[in-house]
């Protein structure tokens, strides 16, 4: 629980006349389910007409926005609401459960291995040969973290996470439950009779303040390293190709497939469900839409959808176009009808 001056305090959000600095705030709530001692937040000019019926006791709104006159709640101003919002998110989030400080009895910890101070350990965690554990980063439990690993510090590790063996990981890193970093990249020759492995020697490097979500798969790469930049954040269920360069704060969502070699440069957005062909680039600032098949470099600053991946107007009216080739077909049967009873006539 905490006061409305402790959450304008944070949001650097003057208190409106008439308000109570101490009033208490219990939770956060959209405008259609929060309560009289609850806050909400309203980013978009669509919900507007939603504020006189909120019943919530404070919400955070854009400065700019005209709030109806009716409106009950105690409104924050604010520049970006979205991002007020994360900040006021985090004063109400639950401490997430980890470990102490230590290694726990049920761990396994080469003696070779190195902990930074206040490390945490998890039960049945596995620590392998001259690992390096950066300070106050949180192994949780079953995490594998194979030999000569390099951790730095702050990071989070959550449950059953593998990291095999050369892979280095930056600061503040956070890795959600189930990922795999480093497995082989997906390389075999056909030889006439059989596909021949390729070996994969090389490893993955991920670079500071990077977030990777649940069963993501980052392979390592045949040689060389594959490289995720600063600041980029990975959804669950994505694959990340051997050699892959993603530069920083880009944004992947959920079940984006990069394969072999793939170059992406700084804060690229990768739409849900899209895949980008082995060795394509894509400059700075492109974005690629949900369910896209990317085949041809992307420019930077383009925005390109469809499969195959085309710009995205010309996806549009490509679309657009086949909503009507029904229609066409139609259209076309009866100029052939026709066509074809006037050459009977002129016989």
């Amino acid at each position: 629980m905490h006061t409305l001056s402790r959450i304008a305090q944070a949001l650097d959000a003057p208190i409106p006349s008439g308000a109570l600095p101490s009033m208490a705030l219990r939770g956060v709530a959209g405008l259609n389910d929060a309560g009289p001692d609850e806050l909400s937040y309203l980013s978009s000019r669509k919900w507007l007409k939603q504020l006189p019926r909120s019943r919530a006791g404070v919400i955070i709104a854009p400065r700019s926005f005209k709030i109806p006159a009716e409106t009950r709640a105690i409104i924050l101003a604010v520049d970006n609401a979205e991002l007020a919002m994360a900040t006021a998110l985090r004063l109400f989030a639950p401490p997430v459960p980890a470990p102490p400080a230590g290694v726990d009895p049920a761990a396994r910890v080469a003696q070779t291995a190195s902990l930074g101070e206040s490390a945490a350990i998890g039960p049945f965690a596995v620590v392998g040969q001259r690992a390096v554990i950066g300070a106050r980063s949180v192994i949780h439990p079953g995490v594998y973290i194979g030999d000569d690993v390099r951790i730095g510090d702050d990071c989070v590790i959550l449950p059953n996470v593998v990291i095999r063996e050369r892979i280095e990981i930056g600061h503040r890193v956070i890795i959600h439950a189930g990922a795999v970093i480093g497995s082989d990249g997906f390389g075999y020759h056909w030889d006439g009779t059989q596909h021949v492995k390729v070996p994969q020697i090389g490893t993955v490097v991920i670079e500071d303040d990077v977030e990777i979500g649940s069963c993501a798969c980052v392979d390592r790469a045949k040689f060389a390293q594959t490289r995720i930049g600063r600041g980029t954040k990975i959804d669950n269920l994505v694959q990340v190709g051997h050699n892959v360069i993603i530069g920083p704060h880009c944004i992947v969502t959920g079940q984006v497939g990069l394969a072999g070699s793939v170059t992406l440069g700084a804060g690229v957005v990768l739409g849900g469900q899209s895949a980008v062909r082995d060795h394509v680039k894509l400059g700075d600032g492109a974005m690629v839409a949900a369910c896209s098949a990317v085949a041809a470099d992307v420019g930077p600053q383009q925005t390109v959808s469809g499969l195959p991946a085309l710009h995205h107007r010309q996806s549009l009216r490509e679309q657009a176009a086949l909503r009507r080739l029904p229609d066409l077909v139609v259209q076309v049967r009866k100029l052939q009808d026709e066509v074809d009873r006037l050459l009977a006539a002129g016989r």
